[in-house]
């Protein structure tokens, strides 16, 4: 049997020269006030009552509309960063890695360990280099448990991510998706 050989790479990463000097997420007292007050309140599994959580979440520069529903476990990088509408729900163990704009619209459901992430690295760079792209998650969309938002993405209207699958593009609206990455499956219908 023959062997088939890949070509040579050239280079090399050196996280060595990794610098992300740019990157300003706030100043550093906030930052630690956040990392100390976040694990008390927000990143436990205490009972807490919701509105607690959310109005933590506000005095930290939070946006959240009425109705919204945080469970225990939910792990909020920066809330300054996070715009959040009216009657969400967060799911135990969701994971919200916002280093840049999260945006989340009206009637959406985060279920349990789900994970927006808006950072990633730039594997084709020597250094490694940080890339920060916001998420939006339109009216009514639902992120499946365990399943992952990937940075840059828009989930449009009502779209859904099946549990435990990963969105690398933009969800068309009232698109049922599934896989890693996640293709579209059907239709989202929603009767009254």
């Amino acid at each position: 049997m023959e062997k088939t050989s890949r070509p040579a790479v050239q280079g090399s990463t050196d996280l060595s020269a990794y610098n992300n000097e740019w990157y300003k997420p706030g100043p550093g007292w906030k930052r630690f006030l956040w990392f100390v007050v976040s694990p008390l309140v927000v990143y436990n599994h205490l009972p807490i009552p919701s509105p607690v959580r959310v109005a933590v979440l506000k005095l930290f520069g939070a946006r959240i509309g009425r109705g919204t529903v945080i469970k225990p476990g939910v792990n909020i990088k920066y809330p300054w960063f996070l715009r959040v509408g009216q009657y969400v729900w967060i799911g135990e163990n969701v994971w919200i890695d916002n280093l840049t704009e999260v945006v989340i619209g009206d009637h959406a459901c985060l279920s349990q360990g789900a994970m927006l992430l808006t950072g990633n690295h730039n594997y084709r760079r020597r250094a490694f280099d940080l890339i920060v792209k916001s998420i939006h998650l339109e009216n009514g969309v639902w992120i499946g448990a365990q399943a992952v938002v990937c940075p840059g993405i828009t989930c449009h209207s009502h779209a859904m991510l099946a549990v435990g699958s990963v969105a690398t593009r933009h969800l068309e609206a009232y698109g049922i998706y599934q896989g890693n990455p996640a293709v579209w499956i059907k239709k989202r219908e929603i009767k009254e």
